[in-house]
Parts: C-alpha cells; sequence; structure tokens
C-alpha cells in the first residue's frame, strides 16, 4: 500500500483516487481554499458535489488548514490545482514536501516568459520549490483522453504517464493502472505536456461548428457543420506537430493519446467547447464569457499565453509569421474580441491559387 496525498479536491484530482482506492492505496484528498464545500460535502455526505458521486471509502478528505498532517508519511503527491493556481500549488509543496517524495501534476496549460518562450506547468509548478528540495524529489504528470465522470464511473480509459525519468513513469503508472484505467509511459515530458495544453485551445475552435447552426437557426439540421469541424481538427493537427518542432517534443508524440486522443475527447464537449460554441452562434469572446460565470476556462487562458507568445517568437525570428494560423487566429477571437471568420486559406501550408489564363 502507498499513501497519496492530493492537493486540491476538484473533479479530476477525486476521480483519479478510484483507481488509487481499487488499488488498495491510502489517498489523502486535501482541499485548497477554494474548496470548503467540496470538502464540508465529502466529510458530511461522502458525495462529492462536482462528481455527484460518492468517492471511495477509504479516501479521507482534508481542509487545507490539515495539511500538514495529511501529508506526513505521504510516497506520492499529487499537484491537482488547475492551471490558474500552479504557483500557488509550488508555494504550498514548498513545505509540505520531503526528499524521495513523487510529485504528479495534473494541470494543463503553459507559462509565457516576457520573451515568448514557452514553459510546462510542471516545470513552473517545480520552480516554486527550493532548489536543493526540488532536486531531491521527481516529477512526472498524467496527461491523454481523460474525463473525470467518465474515470470514476470506471468506464475504459487509456492515459499517458510522463516524465524525463522512464523509471518514475512505470513506478507511478503502478499505483493507478487498473482493468478500466489503462496507462501508457512516455519520457516525452515536454511533448506530452505541449499536447496537454493545447488540445484545450483547439477544442474551443472545434465547439464553433456547432454554434455556427445555433447562430442560423439550424440546431437541428439533418446536416450537421462536421465538415468545418474536421478542417479545424486537422488544421490542430498539424500545429501540434509544429509545436515538437518548436518546443523540442517527439514528433510522433502528437498522433497517440497525449495529442489528437486527447483532442479529440476535449472536443467532444466541456467548457472549451460551450464557449466556442457560444462565439459560433454570433457572439464576442467576452460575451460569451459572460455567459458563464465562475467558470474556469483553461483553453481560453492558453489561447491567451501562446498565442500571445508566437507574435514575439515571431519577432525575434524564430518562427515564421505564417507559421500556427489556427491558434493566431484563436488568440484575435480571445485576446482582441475579433468576429468569427475563419481563415481558411491560411491552413495547411496556405490554399493553392487558382491559376488564370
Amino acid at each position: 500500500m502507498t499513501t497519496v496525498s492530493i492537493l486540491g479536491s476538484g473533479v479530476m484530482a477525486t476521480a483519479l483516487a478510484f483507481p488509487l482506492s481499487d488499488n488498495g492505496h491510502d489517498v489523502r484528498l486535501v482541499g485548497t481554499h477554494l474548496d470548503r464545500d467540496i470538502i464540508d460535502s465529502i466529510k458530511k455526505t461522502g458525495v462529492h458535489p462536482g462528481l455527484d458521486l460518492e468517492v471511495p471509502e477509504t479516501v479521507r478528505a482534508y481542509h487545507l488548514e490539515d495539511a500538514e498532517a495529511a501529508f506526513e508519511g505521504a510516497e506520492v503527491v499529487m499537484s491537482g490545482v488547475n492551471s490558474f493556481g500552479v504557483r500557488w500549488a509550488g508555494e504550498q509543496l514548498a513545505s509540505l514536501l520531503e526528499p524521495g517524495m513523487h510529485v504528479i501534476s495534473i494541470a494543463k496549460g503553459m507559462e509565457a516568459t516576457d520573451g515568448g518562450d514557452l514553459r510546462i506547468l510542471p516545470d513552473v509548478l517545480a520552480d516554486e520549490v527550493p532548489e536543493e528540495l526540488r532536486e531531491r524529489v521527481s516529477w512526472s504528470a498524467i496527461a491523454g483522453p481523460s474525463i473525470a465522470g467518465e474515470v470514476a464511473v470506471r468506464r475504459d480509459t487509456c492515459v499517458v504517464f510522463t516524465s524525463r525519468d522512464a523509471g518514475v513513469s512505470a513506478k507511478m503508472s503502478g499505483l493507478f493502472r487498473t482493468p478500466y484505467y489503462r496507462v501508457w509511459t512516455s519520457t516525452d515530458f515536454v511533448g506530452v505536456e505541449v499536447c496537454a495544453a493545447t488540445k484545450n485551445c483547439y477544442a474551443l475552435g472545434v465547439g464553433f461548428m456547432e454554434g455556427i447552426l445555433d447562430g442560423k437557426g439550424e440546431s437541428e439540421a439533418r446536416y450537421r457543420n462536421y465538415d468545418y469541424g474536421a478542417a479545424v481538427f486537422g488544421q490542430a493537427t498539424r500545429e501540434l506537430g509544429e509545436y515538437m518542432e518548436l518546443l523540442g517534443g517527439e514528433p510522433e508524440t502528437p498522433y497517440g493519446l497525449a495529442g489528437v486522443g486527447d483532442m479529440f475527447v476535449t472536443s467532444m464537449g466541456g467548457r472549451n467547447v460551450k464557449v466556442g460554441r457560444l462565439v459560433g452562434s454570433g457572439l464576442r469572446f467576452s460575451e460569451a464569457r459572460g455567459r458563464m460565470p465562475g467558470v474556469t476556462l483553461e483553453g481560453a487562458a492558453a489561447i491567451e499565453v501562446i498565442g500571445g507568445a508566437l507574435p514575439k517568437l515571431t519577432q525575434r525570428g524564430i518562427v515564421e509569421p505564417e507559421d500556427f494560423p489556427l491558434m493566431r487566429y484563436l488568440h484575435s477571437i480571445v485576446a482582441a474580441d475579433a468576429p468569427l471568420d475563419m481563415p481558411w486559406s491560411t491552413f495547411f501550408g496556405g490554399e493553392p491559387e487558382v491559376e488564370t489564363g
């Protein structure tokens, strides 16, 4: 039995307690300062209000002020906060980690320097931990197509555990692997995490396809808008591959679970698709966001970071102006409130011009 302490009690962090519990591990779920109602609900009723499911009886819930007790003796630590809380989580872990612990990150997103250099979130998380301690714990992450509720009700799920150390990934995956939660491993830490961040951005764009029908009053139309969505998905896949060249990921990573697999399931629904659908219906992004109060839009946040970095990288000569046209366009939608007018001719290397004469 392994003791696993989880910082953050959102739906995904809590869902991951299910395979751990099924494997007989000791799971301690620590709520953040924003999770008090969640922890109170679990303590009183055993039900996670976001999942609307009872958590396994062996999972113990703790408020943040009890984090020190919850982390005592833990061998594995999971950072279960979303991308907006990664630096805060790192600050908390700085006082909770002990040498020899294994840290797993589940937040998806990226950070950019003032010059546009992009960084994966596990590295950002580690930055907040003193260097001497940082080097005495291991760092890994979970990615791939995984919807929290499906994991919690034990639907077949295939994911990727990634670390720069193959032995760490193998050890961590063994804790979670069950007949329904199947795990592959990868040492392409950067590539897997870049795919995990960018797929949220592109899923927002896929959401446009249904919104366009909504805007035309054709929500129930016999003929759908799948051609539109497929073209967006295809260009997004192309750009996933280009990020590998830019940031040093392995060329094959975008074409497996961590890339197109994860982008597919994210494009099937959820917050990113919903806000994209609202934009597709004719709203500007600011209006669409206003209709989703209190909802964390990690895809939009990642678009602002990644799309905002591209002009800086272009100015430095690192990427060409014609590179990443879909991400650049999504950035104009999110950051500049531009109207929907997909730049199709810039996709797939540029649409061939019609020859005349």
